[in-house]
């Protein structure tokens, strides 16, 4: 007799984990998954390319969709929301248009993700005040562009989903500010890269308020019409809240499962959480990060893609485990590619590790070729202990292949000392013999050689 599994939501990690499971154990496992929306897989990180016509389709952020889970064996659910669960007696309330009813399970997977933060912020309820997350989303803010009564869009916060929104307003011929309390993408990089990103954002037109704290929204008509700081007023005609996510446990029983102060789900390497047979992935589960060894919620769809194929595995019976996470991730705004893992000096410095860094601006290529970009590469380590704690890389040409290498270093424990003299390739139409790797390196060796 198969046993039952029943997945809650099915978007990234949900996805990756029923496809999984029935790819590899369909013959033993009887899959049910209930979802409250009514698509899967929606690739939020491409909003802002549809949004700002840089794809004119949205049909390619799907990779997959209901009926391609049932062409697998997966009895899929949409428009099904999960209510509650019944540890002890291995049930969940499902909820859809006809009322709710009970599904027993022998083991079960948490994939139920984020919801966007809701400041208690007055004049937040009016209309025209938006968010980004679901597919949803994605088509009234595309709305919004083809309004041409629609003329200045405000967006609240200063992380990814900010600033691609924000590129992607103005280039739709939207007048855009960007509001955030802090500097941008501070959470990733340090100054050196974040005023590059603020420079190249008002080089192209956006208004970039930093530093300031939105106190109220104005309304005229019950819609929203004017963002007011700390510091300045700004008119809009539409608000677009991104700061930042929270985990949508809510209607779990915290008595029950095992969750931090923020409502995350604790989990062990497996996926497994404090309750048998009971496992949560994605962005509403904890992940060990592995430059501090300490559980963390960092909500990216890669991560919650590898945490959907181990539960997979381990609910088939094979013991997987995650291997941790770097929180590697990436921007590409106006032509300017960022890219960054681990921690950045101010963040290491904020968790008190005694830190240094190296920090190097040079050509990709060799000298003599006619077609060649800057790059700057920076590099923090442990005094203590020589490991390498993170790494930033910015350029206007694609050097985020080069970030696999770091996340990988740190993960592995890598020490800053062997970096310069790394087995490295060299051809001129790529890089040089001395290449910014390599020279970063050597420059934190010489640092490390004055200890």
């Amino acid at each position: 007799m198969k046993e039952k599994v029943i997945v809650i939501g099915t978007n990234h990690a949900g996805t990756y984990a029923v496809r999984t499971m029935a790819k590899n154990y369909g013959d033993n496992l009887d899959i049910h998954t209930f979802d409250s929306n009514d698509n899967i897989s929606f690739l939020g990180c491409g909003m802002a390319l549809w949004v700002g016509n840089q794809i004119q389709k949205p049909d390619g952020l799907f990779y997959a969709t209901p009926d391609i889970l049932k062409s697998e064996g997966i009895k899929t659910f949409m428009e099904h929301e999960v209510v509650d669960v019944d540890f002890d007696n291995k049930k969940v309330v499902v909820k859809n248009k006809d009322g709710e009813f009970l599904e027993g399970y022998d083991k079960l997977v948490i994939a139920v993700g984020s919801w966007p933060n809701r400041p208690p912020i007055e004049g937040i309820d009016l209309d025209n005040v938006i968010y980004a997350k679901l597919y949803q989303h994605a088509q009234y803010a595309k709305k919004i562009i083809e309004d041409p009564s629609i003329k200045r869009v405000g967006i609240v916060g200063g992380g990814y989903i900010g600033i691609e929104l924000v590129e992607a307003f103005k280039r739709s011929g939207k007048e855009a500010v960007l509001i955030t309390d802090q500097n941008i993408l501070n959470r990733y990089y340090d100054t050196e890269f974040t005023d590059e990103m603020t420079k190249n954002l008002k080089d192209n037109g956006i208004v970039v308020a930093d530093y300031q704290k939105v106190e109220k929204f104005v309304g005229k008509d019950g819609k929203v019409k004017q963002i007011v700081t700390d510091k300045d007023s700004f008119d809009v005609d539409v608000v677009l809240m991104s700061v930042g996510f929270h985990a949508n446990t809510k209607f779990l029983d915290k008595d029950k499962l095992e969750m931090d102060s923020r409502g995350v789900i604790v989990v062990n390497d497996h996926q497994e959480t404090n309750i048998k047979d009971v496992y949560a992935i994605g962005d509403c589960a904890v992940n060990k990060n592995n430059v501090t060894h300490e559980n963390q919620h960092i909500a990216l769809a890669t991560n919650a893609v590898r945490n959907g194929i181990i539960a997979a595995h381990n609910v088939g019976g094979t013991k997987l485990k995650m291997n941790g996470v770097q929180g590697s991730n990436a921007i590409h705004i106006y032509g300017l590619t960022m890219t960054s893992t681990g921690l950045s000096e101010c963040v290491a410095k904020s968790l008190s590790y005694n830190v240094d860094s190296a920090i190097v601006t040079d050509t990709i290529r060799a000298d003599f070729m006619p077609d060649n970009e800057d790059v700057t590469i920076k590099v923090v380590w442990d005094k203590d202990t020589l490991k390498i704690l993170g790494a930033q890389i910015m350029s206007k040409e694609d050097i985020t292949l080069a970030i696999h290498m770091f996340s990988l270093a740190i993960e592995v424990g890598y020490t800053i000392d062997k970096l310069a003299t790394l087995d490295l390739f060299f051809l001129p139409h790529f890089n040089k013999p001395e290449n910014f790797i390599t020279k970063v390196g050597l420059l934190a060796l010489e640092k490390i050689l004055n200890y």
